[in-house]
């Protein structure tokens, strides 16, 4: 399963569940890389399409200064007069002189951009939120946006806990079992749905909200897996983009599994950081006061839990196992602010106690304290399966994870085994590893940060040398994304890109925050 996801900021384990990060991606999971193939773009709507254009979105009040409401679109946009999906939209209007709308997605895919939208105040800031109305949207198959439902809690509890370093025949057998399990639940499930949720009708939904919305250009903040569905928007439509940040970029001509690998190991640079960090604080959990000695701390914790599972004191009968371990770890890494959060869950842990661990992997997977789900452990799936070419055959994942653990000994199995029910897809794939030029397109900005443990910065320099116009800003930071995280230098370049469309210089590297 592989990562991608939003900027957010897990709570302290004493707050439990309940305080949900505003999105991600399942399982050590899965960004979308490609673009459909063989498809013209998109700059003019056809007459079938206009009325879609033209449409009158009915805005209501939702409480706490926002306003929502819904969007109709075609399901599948080759046959418009057909079925029809809404897409919800939620609003904070400016609280100045308007420029326009601005669109902001966090990820995944299958982050809400609803609970995204609702967080505006602190995603946005003062300066952007006075000129444009904040709009976030949940893409097709997500959240409120006709949802892919394909298994119960349970069933996805059960998922997610799959031995994914498995080291016999029968733990391997067990992981294609479980996986292709996911996914028939999703083909006898959702299979309406599934053909039309890639990214490229996602961005073409996102060329019909700017128009419903009332803007000639787009205006739009995307991070993570949203960085793809900006630069396949931008690919559909150049001459209708405004401005457009892409944070946290991935690059869409590296193939799956070898993005895979490569996030592996930007889990382990990520991890590394973490542990040089925690040796300046006198609680730091290992007894080893070396980065290398603490990762073979942590390869002995893995084990231990792959072996015996570690406790579990929320009562929900579940098995703290090697995979729920690893999803523990990853969470907060996507946030230097909650490293301390992982040095007491480690701590826990290292005393056989996992609760911790299991709580803040339950914030990844957006699991609720009743044992439910949202939907964006399918939704993810679904979207990436759809998006690009992963290979059908079992053994190209057993191979992949052998290679990755070289060089990721903590997550490579993990994020390589994760991918594995697009194997079993039940719908082709509609895309292609092919690089995104946007060519004609305005200034495009490309945010990567240094040390980001999901999108590598190469990842942000390969996205922004593809686009004709891409801009590359830097961060030498930590963490996921880099609007937003505290450098006044990232923050005051995008927001002066956003209002007054002056892009940063090409390069720039913002310092490292203190």
């Amino acid at each position: 399963m592989k990562i991608f996801r939003s900027r957010r900021v897990p709570p302290t384990p004493a707050r439990g569940a309940a305080a949900a990060f505003l999105a991600l991606a399942l399982a050590v999971t899965g960004c979308t890389h490609a673009q459909e193939e063989a498809k013209p773009r998109a700059e003019a709507p056809t007459p079938a399409l206009q009325p879609f254009y033209s449409q009158h979105l009915d805005w209501k009040d939702c409480g706490d200064g926002f306003q929502c409401s819904r969007a109709e679109v075609p399901l599948d946009y080759s046959a418009p007069s057909g079925e029809k999906i809404g897409i919800s939209l939620i609003r904070l209007p400016a609280t100045g002189k308007r420029v326009g709308s601005l669109l902001i997605n966090p990820g995944g895919p299958g982050g809400s951009g609803i609970q995204y939208g609702r967080a505006a105040r602190s995603v946005l800031s003062a300066k952007v939120r006075s000129q444009f109305d904040i709009v976030g949207f949940d893409p097709r198959g997500v959240g409120e946006s006709s949802p892919i439902r394909c298994m119960s809690g349970s069933e996805l509890d059960a998922y997610a806990g799959l031995d994914a370093s498995p080291d016999t025949p029968a733990e391997v057998a067990a992981m294609e079992k479980g996986s292709k399990a996911f996914a028939d639940a999703c083909g006898a499930k959702a299979a309406q749905l599934l053909p039309h949720v890639g990214t490229a009708d996602a961005a073409r939904d996102m060329d019909v909200l700017r128009a419903a919305l009332g803007d000639s250009g787009l205006t739009y903040l995307g991070k993570s897996y949203g960085t793809y569905l900006g630069a396949v928007y931008a690919d559909l439509f150049p001459k209708k983009v405004r401005a457009l940040v892409l944070d946290g970029a991935v690059d869409p001509s590296v193939p799956a599994l070898k993005s895979n690998e490569t996030q592996a190991v930007g889990f382990e640079v990520a991890l590394k950081a973490f542990l040089q960090d925690c040796f300046e604080d006198g609680a730091c959990p290992f007894s080893s006061r070396t980065v290398e000695g603490a990762m073979d701390e942590l390869t002995a914790l893995l084990k231990k839990a792959d072996a015996h599972p570690l406790k579990n004191t929320l009562g929900d009968g579940r098995e703290i196992n090697e995979s729920w371990v690893v999803l523990g770890i990853v969470t907060p890494l996507y946030e230097r602010q909650a490293w301390p959060v992982l040095r007491q869950a480690l701590g826990h842990a290292f005393n056989g106690d996992g609760t911790d661990l299991l709580r803040m992997a339950d914030l990844m997977l957006d699991r609720k304290p009743d044992g439910s789900y949202s939907n964006q452990t399918e939704a993810n799936m679904a979207i990436n399966c759809v998006d690009h070419p992963y290979p059908k055959e079992p053994s190209a994942y057993a191979e992949g994870a052998a290679e990755a653990v070289k060089i990721a000994p903590h997550f490579g199995n993990f994020v390589m085994w994760g991918s594995l029910p697009c194997a079993y897809w039940p719908v082709a794939p509609k895309g292609a590893d092919k690089k995104l030029t946007a060519a004609g397109a305005p200034p495009i900005v490309v945010v990567g940060t240094s040390r980001d443990p999901a999108t590598p910065y190469e990842w942000a320099e390969g996205l922004a040398s593809q686009l004709s116009s891409g801009v590359l800003l830097g961060y030498d930071g930590d963490g996921h994304t880099a609007y937003g995280m505290g450098s006044t230098c990232v923050d005051k370049a995008v927001d002066d890109y956003l209002i007054s469309l002056k892009p940063p210089k090409q390069g720039t590297m913002c310092p490292k925050v203190t």
